[in-house]
């Protein structure tokens, strides 16, 4: 009977905790209160790591005068990975000036989500990521193939103007045609026994796309992760890359975060090569070099620039911005550094519409490299000011403490 009855408690409790752990996400609630810092704040990406169940799919977001603020649960994103057991709460935080803070209150839902961003998938060619009927971003991922080479040996992002009317970056063909929207690559790549590979012009050593790994919509941001393979040219993947791309429902522009982690295959590597052919960069559409290249100017930390000309070198400098011209349209691109990044770093710009910058780095097994960025994309000119604020919201995000 003893045993017996040592059964049944055993039963009993474990039959609770499984109860307990499916206890719905509907009605548990918690409190925010964010910091502004240093540093006055305007429609900012704000992220928090919070416990939620896995039940849990919406949050509702109110300030302390029941003003709803849009949120959106997602898992850790790709540098934040470690945080075993925990979910990003993210939302746009509309104003907060320096010194002050605000009260936000959470409350969980199994409800659906609101709807906002959504991404359509065509296999063997592209990902592209909506907000409502306006296209954001096409992930070019086209099946590698000997016939398509040109086409096909490296994968990148094409960014749409805020409008979702046309491609403000470039693809295949035209000037250089290696440079493609967002993309990230090293012209000279050392690995194995002696062997090279350039994934930034040389088509037999390609960034192969290797499978979405993950995929986030809702009304505060569109997310995906991918698998990226760099192979030799014998195909043999001697390294592995997440690239993760966020994009944010911010208004006045599009505010677009890049990730990366990569790691070897086995061995060391060494990422080399030079400003002009080698980090993370962005390539503005064909139209600037073929027709509208000297209306282009460069902003930067120490002022805007004169029309037409670009600086071949700049060292470690926090943030760039180029403002083409497209059509009957001007656009401005600002290219936002993390001090997390690997140093020294040196930019490149050219005014056919090309900058971003570069670092040397070595890989080995259990030393991966990660990188961090942030792209903001708007109609019309950007100030000094503006840039300033926009990296500072970057690289010192508010605090915000979870009760």
């Amino acid at each position: 009977m003893k045993s017996s009855h040592r059964k049944l408690c055993l039963a009993a409790v474990v039959l609770c905790c499984l109860l307990a752990g499916s206890a719905p996400a509907a009605g548990k609630s918690f409190d925010l209160t964010v910091d502004a810092g240093k540093h006055d704040r305007a429609n900012l990406p704000v992220c928090v790591l919070v416990s939620a169940a896995a039940d849990a799919k919406s949050v509702t977001l109110t300030d302390a005068d029941g003003n709803r603020l849009p949120a959106q649960l997602t898992a850790p994103g790709l540098l934040n990975d470690s945080a075993t057991g925990k979910r990003e709460l993210h939302f746009i935080l509309p104003s907060l000036k320096k010194g002050q803070s605000i009260k936000l209150k959470a409350a969980l839902s199994d409800d659906a989500p609101a709807k906002g961003f959504a991404w359509n998938n065509v296999p063997g060619e592209f990902c592209e990521l909506t907000l409502g009927e306006r296209p954001v971003v096409r992930y070019m991922c086209k099946t590698l193939s000997d016939e398509n080479r040109e086409e096909t040996y490296k994968v990148y992002h094409h960014l749409y103007d805020p409008a979702g009317t046309r491609f403000v970056t470039k693809g295949p063909g035209g000037k250089y045609p290696h440079h493609r929207g967002l993309f990230f690559g090293y012209c000279n790549v050392s690995y194995g026994d002696g062997r090279k590979a350039n994934t930034w012009s040389g088509q037999n050593t390609p960034e192969v796309h290797g499978g979405i790994l993950a995929e986030e919509a809702g009304p505060v941001l569109g997310r995906h992760c991918v698998a990226v393979e760099w192979r030799g040219s014998n195909g043999d993947v001697y390294l592995n890359e997440q690239r993760e791309l966020t994009v944010y429902n911010t208004p006045g522009g599009r505010m677009i975060d890049f990730a990366s982690r990569l790691s070897t295959a086995g061995g060391k590597i060494k990422l080399d090569g030079n400003a002009p052919h080698a980090g993370f960069h962005f390539r503005a559409d064909q139209e600037v070099a073929a027709e509208t290249e000297k209306q282009t100017y460069y902003v930067r930390p120490d002022g805007k620039g004169a029309l037409g000309q670009a600086r071949a070198s700049a060292q470690n400098v926090p943030w760039d911005a180029i403002s083409f011209v497209l059509g009957e349209s001007r656009y401005t691109v600002a290219y936002l550094d993390k001090p997390t990044n690997p140093k020294p770093v040196e930019y490149n710009e050219r005014t056919y519409g090309r900058f971003g910058s570069f670092f040397k780095y070595e890989l080995d097994d259990g030393k991966d490299l990660e990188v961090s960025y942030r792209v903001w994309l708007q109609d019309g000119e950007l100030t000094v000011e503006q840039g300033t604020a926009l990296s500072a919201d970057f690289v010192q995000p508010v605090k915000v403490s979870v009760k």
